[in-house]
């Protein structure tokens, strides 16, 4: 079943008429407000039920197999992210579950080496043991793309931004490396959100998100999503969130797809509050590094302003201290709980080396630059000069 076709019940729907050259805006609020016609309803219900009288015009069976509530929210994100499909999954873990479980032994997967350390945990804790090979390479060097090919991938994998490190990758450039050593390209695309980038548009045949993060936008959802113009991806998409059990619940679709209606106001308040907050970091603080895209510092400054609308919401800086000073400033910060996640419309701080990135080995972990003093902020909607001043008041005891 096509998630994204058309049935009888949304054909004289609010969506069947909102053009694909629409804003983003406008798609986000006013997509997926279909099977309402018999009630009127502004904001289509959420589906608790698991199973579906056969026959209906929906096509829907079983909910691990479909849902109205996955089928609305798959149509807006792939809208959003300027593809054909999206494929909606529990988390965003369960988005990179079904990609690599597409994968067979012997296949090779050619990764950034700054990855997600739950991405990295998967390829080296899970799929290595059904022998799937990956190999890392820094693609901010344009030497990787001539070793892409070498390695005869059937996958390259990569973050933009990474996460935590913030580097930009050419995905337009690697895109076209990939498809001349006939691999797909996988971009995650968490940590700038569809409304900042969009890679599919860019060449990439996979665009994954946590939908936890920006789409949702509240720290309240897991789910993931894959997108893509694919209809073979497309398809093991489909069979990977049915066979594999990877589906999300209709209560966690229904409150991503309220959450994508404020996401282009929600991000515009993120970018504008993260850059100000790293300018401060860089002017007015002695640490050793700060990283934003859009800061003019950022070794891919000229290639950040070229392929994102905006600097997303995450600022990582290196203080230079040891890891006992570092972690005594985070316990002083008021706005920003140390957590793992990010996002959401509360800041939030993460100290990468014990948390998000505990997993990866201490050697790779430095090699790519995630030292024992590295400090990843996402800086949400509040008053941005509160959030300085809580930055200011953790500092000076530091």
């Amino acid at each position: 079943m096509d998630i994204n076709a058309p049935d009888e019940d949304e054909t004289n729907s609010s969506s069947s008429a909102i053009s694909a050259a629409a804003g983003f805006e406008t798609r986000a609020i006013q997509l997926g407000r279909d099977f309402i016609h018999d009630t009127g309803a502004v904001t289509p219900p959420v589906w608790l039920t698991s199973t579906f009288e056969y026959g209906n015009p929906g096509g829907f069976d079983y909910t691990r197999s479909g849902n109205p509530n996955f089928r609305l929210l798959d149509r807006t994100v792939a809208s959003l992210e300027g593809a054909a499909f999206s494929t909606c999954f529990g988390s965003g873990v369960s988005a990179i579950t079904a990609v690599v479980s597409t994968l067979r032994s012997g296949d090779v997967v050619v990764a950034e080496e700054n990855l997600y350390g739950c991405t990295f945990r998967l390829f080296a804790q899970v799929f290595a043991k059904f022998g799937v090979v990956v190999k890392y390479l820094d693609f901010t060097n344009p030497a990787s793309l001539e070793r892409i090919a070498e390695h005869a991938p059937t996958l390259v994998w990569i973050e933009s931004p990474t996460n935590p490190n913030l580097k930009i990758l050419d995905i337009s450039a690697i895109a076209s490396a990939t498809h001349a050593a006939e691999a797909a390209l996988l971009v995650d695309n968490t940590f700038a959100s569809s409304y900042v980038q969009r890679p599919i548009e860019l060449g990439a045949d996979l665009s994954l998100l946590s939908l936890t993060k920006y789409a949702n936008g509240h720290s309240d959802v897991l789910a993931g999503a894959v997108c893509t113009n694919s209809d073979e991806w497309h398809e093991k998409m489909i069979f990977a969130q049915k066979a594999l059990g990877l589906q999300p619940s209709p209560m966690d679709c229904w409150l991503v797809s309220r959450g994508l209606k404020t996401l282009a106001v929600r991000m515009e308040r993120h970018n504008a509050n993260a850059l100000a907050f790293a300018q401060f970091l860089e002017q007015e603080t002695d640490a050793r590094s700060v990283r934003y895209p859009f800061l003019p510092s950022h070794p891919q400054y000229e290639l950040a302003r070229r392929q994102m609308n905006g600097g997303s919401g995450i600022v990582t800086v290196d203080f230079g201290r040891d890891i006992s000073s570092t972690l005594d400033f985070l316990e002083r910060l008021t706005l920003f709980p140390k957590a793992e996640s990010l996002g959401g419309v509360e800041s939030l701080c993460c100290h990468p080396a014990s948390m998000t990135h505990a997993s990866v080995p201490k050697d790779h972990r430095l090699s790519v630059g995630i030292t024992d003093s590295l400090v990843r902020f996402s800086v949400g909607l509040e008053t941005v000069s509160d959030l300085i001043a809580d930055l200011r008041q953790a500092l000076s005891a530091f």
